[in-house]
């Protein structure tokens, strides 16, 4: 599993925006950037969609003023699921990466098998990114959802 003071490895991510598909690689990303970076299960499942997007939505501005270029959410979903969740969620400060195939979860260590609940997902998991650097990596325990938050997060900045 990738830890703090790892780079984060070079994959590219689907996302659907105005200009149609993009794949932006991770050095796009997070190359002379702080990034908060957030993992959700999946798209409009009940934590996510109640609680764990929302909070960030919450407090982008909070996150942002403490010097974050940009908060990204990913899961292992597709660009379609993940923009329709952004626009049902009126998320336009959290930019969206769907990491359809798992490559960027299962490079970094921090995958799960749900089986037929949804196949392969993402750990819940936020992480503070420092010019690709991690310098912050929260993970969950399974069916927590304590040290992830954008609350935990926002403090941590």
């Amino acid at each position: 599993m990738i830890k703090v003071g790892d780079t984060l490895p070079e994959v590219s991510f689907a996302q659907l925006t105005a200009d149609g598909m993009k794949n932006p690689t991770t050095s796009e990303v997070f190359a002379g950037k702080k990034v908060v970076l957030f993992a959700v299960p999946g798209a409009f499942t009940p934590t996510c969609s109640a609680a764990h997007l929302p909070g960030y939505i919450a407090l982008a501005d909070q996150i942002k003023a403490k010097g974050v270029d940009t908060i990204v959410c990913t899961a292992v979903n597709d660009a379609f699921v993940m923009k329709a969740w952004a626009d049902s969620q009126n998320a336009e400060e959290i930019t969206f990466l769907a990491d359809g195939g798992g490559s960027f979860h299962k490079a970094i260590g921090l995958t799960m098998e749900t089986a037929d609940f949804g196949g392969l997902r993402s750990q819940r998991y936020a992480m503070i990114v420092d010019n690709g650097v991690v310098t912050l990596l929260n993970v969950e325990p399974p069916k927590t959802f304590e040290v992830s938050k954008a609350e935990t997060i926002l403090a941590a900045l």
